[in-house]
């Protein structure tokens, strides 16, 4: 999402510096609604652990907020760089099939809230700093070190997504409220018309989704989406 809606912005003549922080917050309030609707699925199969939810979420949205403070005072070439790397550790993580193997964990959670705190901040920041959600570090967080199912894990991955995102959109807008040369109908750092723009496609594009991961082998279309991820995280880096 981001990086699509990084290059769109561009051929808008958006400055790049101006440009990655649109895409990043706008992309925040893209995830915010899809995480509300996510938490009341999971809730509604008892996979969300409401308390460590809530401060993970917590501390997520500190961390999240400075992370979109500090965003506005970094060069773009560097949130560029610095999306382009994590997307591409991402790919990587998924390409060696580290992924599948978390599954296996189980065993009765552990650690209290002050563990819950001290991963939900850190993954806040990068939520922050790069406009993604962050269920791609919350989720093995919670197997491998509060030692969570699975399928308790993603659920309350998703809840506390919920409060990432918001600090991430107060941050993106306070930072970018006066900011000449920022397109049209925009909030701060944040696009309304693009904004609606995803909303509207992502549902169809939801569907196509779910479609295709029927209809290939979860081998081959692992394979694609990491094929994907490597020429965005490559083509965010400037390697092309």
């Amino acid at each position: 999402m981001v990086p699509v809606s990084y290059w769109v912005i561009l051929a808008m003549g958006v400055s790049p510096d101006i440009a990655i922080r649109i895409a990043f917050g706008t992309s925040l309030l893209v995830i915010l609604p899809t995480a509300i609707s996510g938490t009341m699925a999971h809730s509604k199969k008892k996979a969300v652990r409401w308390k460590t939810a809530s401060i993970w979420g917590s501390c997520a949205l500190v961390g999240a907020l400075l992370g979109a403070l500090l965003a506005a005072r970094l060069p773009g070439r560097v949130l560029e760089a610095g999306f382009g790397g994590l997307v591409l550790a991402v790919a990587l993580w998924m390409g060696l099939g580290i992924v599948p193997r978390l599954a296996k964990q189980t065993g009765q959670p552990r650690g209290g809230p002050g563990l819950a705190a001290a991963c939900g901040f850190p993954v806040g920041m990068v939520t922050g700093l790069t406009g993604l959600g962050g269920g791609v570090l919350n989720v093995p967080l919670l197997v491998l070190v509060l030692n969570f199912p699975m399928h308790t894990a993603v659920g309350t991955s998703v809840a506390a997504i919920i409060l990432a995102s918001l600090g991430g959109i107060v941050g993106y807008i306070v930072t970018g409220l006066g900011v000449p040369d920022v397109p049209p109908y925009s909030i701060g750092y944040i696009n309304l018309p693009i904004w609606l723009c995803l909303v509207a496609t992502s549902i169809p594009l939801a569907q196509l989704g779910a479609r295709a991961a029927h209809a290939l082998p979860a081998k081959q279309l692992r394979y694609i989406l990491v094929a994907f991820m490597v020429y965005a995280g490559l083509r965010m880096i400037g390697a092309f």
